[in-house]
């Protein structure tokens, strides 16, 4: 019944209708707290609702329709389904400024991608869905600050790698009512492999292998409500890891290629890729073409910062033969493998030189740090990440001091712990100044409840003097970016395999405009404006 009444009336317009309305021009003012209107208890909007992608002008809008989430298909008929949407520039919703019609298709798992553009820029907006009877929950969005605009302040957190069955996402609750104005994740969105016995909260299904085992496993993540008051409250700039397709693979290289024809897991691939553009706030540049997608993008928020957003998963070579640790050796310098590809490298190069920003973000997936994990003088690095391809590493750090980037800073997810690393060109030498600085998140529930300081810490930091924090907890890294100064405090909780764990700052710290250096800062909110 309820699908003949979606259909009635289905495609009896344009699949698309923009129409437009005057905005009245008013100054912007700082955002506040936003809770998201409604709750999608079941319904055709059980997923939630997001935005990404901001730019000066636009943004994305995104839903899925799936009223029975954790069926294949998501209890949908195959029918396409006309979806209206629209934006206010209120958060009641009675000033709208733009609206229209676009068509959820079974092909894309009814999945909703509406792009916005023609808006004013550095404004709040807010937006919502509606399909047949039913309205979705409404969201908070924002237009990026016009080119060429200095602003005095941009908030913004990363976060990575939310293990669903691993604890509950209260990281995300806090974040929610923090006063940001985006929200960068840097991979590990979902985790592929069958529940764990160590969960806490299972969530009752298989190893992935196809792609409806992908579309019902971003459902299970998506109904959590902390995740998606997160997704509701700001615009989310996202990238992937190894775990939205498979753990560590490397490119066209699965982590066991015994266990796959190159087709069979090209096919994986594209299945994976697929699912993970139905479910994310992106543009339709990013849509998929077979086991191809292209997510390496920019986004300038005025002259202020630049956000390059990497994607270090689909081109690299497969990592150094043998085991994931391994001393340092000259495999690990390899000039032929590479992390970025040739054409993203390219880009990354042509982006970082032509940058009119003070701050060059880069958004990236793992550690950078050329981190020794063996005390004394024996060594060892995983090979996973950036010190398997060393060569490139040492390229990239050449190149920003080279071109002369102006503040280079490298968010970088997947450890499941807070590091702030000092990045050197080259690290044994310790009269080298950095050239960049590295502040690495921990996860949201990924590896449990976490140690705080583990025992390890003194002579991790005795070993790698550039680490200049180190804390195994989950959160979120929360950032205030200053045209003088980048203030960085590690957002943590205590525990997660239970609800209601409060929020701590593990450590703050500040690096100032021109000065590659980390200094600690007092924790605790920010400084009064």
């Amino acid at each position: 019944m309820l699908d003949k009444l979606l259909n009635r009336n289905l495609l009896s317009r344009r699949r698309f209708i923009l129409a437009g309305a005057s905005i009245a021009a008013a100054p912007l003012l700082r955002s506040r707290v936003f809770d998201p209107i409604g709750e999608p208890e079941g319904g055709l909007f059980s997923l939630g609702v997001a935005s990404g992608d901001p730019l000066s002008d636009g943004f994305v809008l995104w839903t899925r329709l799936a009223p029975r989430p954790n069926e294949p298909g998501g209890g949908m008929s195959p029918e396409p389904v006309e979806v209206s949407w629209e934006v206010a520039e209120d958060e009641s919703m009675n000033r709208i400024v733009r609206k229209g019609i676009a068509v959820a298709e079974a092909a894309w798992a009814h999945s909703v991608h509406v792009e916005i553009a023609g808006l004013p820029s550095d404004r709040w907006f807010w937006y919502r869905f509606r399909a047949g009877p039913e309205v979705s929950p409404t969201g908070r969005t924002r237009t990026l600050p016009r080119e060429g605009a200095l602003p005095e302040r941009l908030n913004f957190a990363f976060a990575s790698c939310q293990k669903y069955e691993m604890g509950y996402y209260t990281a995300y609750e806090h974040m929610a009512r923090e006063d940001l104005d985006l929200v960068v994740f840097l991979g590990d969105y979902i985790y592929e492999d069958e529940d764990s016995s160590k969960g806490v909260r299972p969530h009752g299904l298989e190893a992935i292998r196809t792609l409806d085992d992908y579309r019902l496993r971003y459902a299970v993540y998506k109904s959590d409500r902390a995740l998606q008051k997160a997704h509701a409250m700001a615009p989310w700039i996202v990238t992937w890891d190894d775990h939205e397709v498979e753990n560590d693979y490397a490119g066209d290289v699965p982590k066991r290629p015994e266990d796959y024809s190159e087709s069979a897991f090209l096919q994986r691939r594209a299945d994976a890729y697929r699912a993970y553009y139905e479910h994310m706030p992106l543009r339709s540049t990013a849509r998929p073409s077979g086991p191809d997608l292209t997510l390496y993008r920019r986004f300038d928020y005025g002259r202020l910062a630049r956000f390059h957003v990497l994607d270090t998963r689909q081109y690299r070579s497969n990592q150094p033969s043998g085991p994931r640790r391994q001393p340092f050796s000259p495999a690990l310098e390899d000039p032929t493998v590479t992390m970025l590809g040739t054409e993203q490298r390219l880009w990354l190069a042509d982006g970082l030189s032509h940058s009119p920003a003070i701050w060059n973000i880069l958004a990236q997936q793992v550690l950078m740090a050329p981190v020794d994990l063996e005390p004394g003088s024996e060594t060892s690095f995983d090979v996973d990440k950036w010190s398997g391809y060393g060569n490139e590493r040492r390229w990239l750090l050449s190149y920003l001091r080279e071109a002369n980037v102006s503040n280079p800073v490298v968010l970088t997810g997947d450890l499941h712990e807070n590091w702030a690393n000092e990045l050197w060109i080259d690290a044994d030498q310790d009269v080298t100044d950095p050239v960049a600085v590295e502040l690495v998140g921990t996860s949201i529930s990924s590896s449990g409840n976490g140690v705080g300081e583990p025992d390890y810490l003194a002579e991790l930091l005795a070993e790698n003097p550039w680490v200049k924090f180190h804390n195994d907890r989950r959160g979120y890294v929360r950032c205030r970016v200053t045209p003088a100064e980048w203030r960085v405090d590690f957002q943590t909780v205590p525990y997660i395999d239970r609800r209601g764990a409060p929020l701590e700052t593990s450590a703050s710290f500040l690096v100032a405009s021109g000065d590659s250096h980390l200094h600690r800062a007092p924790g605790g909110p920010y400084p009064p404006e």
